[in-house]
Order: structure tokens, then C-alpha cells, then sequence
């Protein structure tokens, strides 16, 4: 995780709760999408979300992830800027820019 005292107080809340023993990877990798798909709900009838509960579902989302990070011994910063380098690979701006289309389309 990003910020070693949010880490902290994630491990804590868990701790407190001795929910550690639900966390595997598979339990986790399931709940990023069940709370995806909470988040994607919020923009079912229309663009216009209650910002409310889009942020509530977002961080749900968010503490699945870095819960999963921190399970699996990864950093997010880490390996979020390490896809993020391999994506501007695949989407140099002079190919990509203003397009929406797949790298092997540009």
C-alpha cells in the first residue's frame, strides 16, 4: 500500500475483527468485483450518481484492492506504475492521443 499508515489502520480494522482468516486472495479478488459491480450500479439508470454513495462504493472498492496488495506482498504504487509504464508503451501520445481505440488499432 501507498501510505504505510493507512496499511496500518486497514490491518488494525481487520485484526480487531479477526477477519484475517476470510482474506485469501480468491476471497478478496471476489469482493473487488462484487463491490465493482455496487459501483458500476450507481450509474445503472443514467450518468448522474449520487456522489455519496459512488464515493462510499469507490472506497470499498479501493480497501478490497490494497487489502488483496497487502495479502499478496505487493506494493501499489509499485505496481501501479509499473503498468502504467508498459500502457504508455503500448500508447505512445503521438499514436494515442484523442483516440479511444485499442493499441493494436492506433
Amino acid at each position: 500500500m501507498a501510505d504505510p499508515s493507512l496499511r496500518d489502520e486497514l490491518a488494525d480494522f481487520v485484526a480487531e475483527r479477526d477477519w484475517a482468516q476470510f482474506h485469501t486472495p480468491e476471497n478478496l479478488a471476489k469482493s473487488i468485483s462484487i463491490e465493482a459491480a455496487e459501483l458500476l450500479e450507481c450509474f445503472q439508470w443514467g450518468p448522474d450518481a449520487d456522489t455519496g454513495r459512488v464515493r462510499d462504493e469507490l472506497a470499498d472498492v479501493l480497501t478490497y484492492c490494497l487489502l488483496l496488495t497487502d495479502r499478496l506482498g505487493l506494493d501499489a504504487e509499485t505496481i501501479v506504475r509499473d503498468k502504467l509504464e508498459r500502457t504508455r508503451e503500448k500508447y505512445p501520445v503521438e499514436k494515442a492521443r484523442g483516440r479511444s481505440a485499442k493499441y493494436d488499432e492506433l
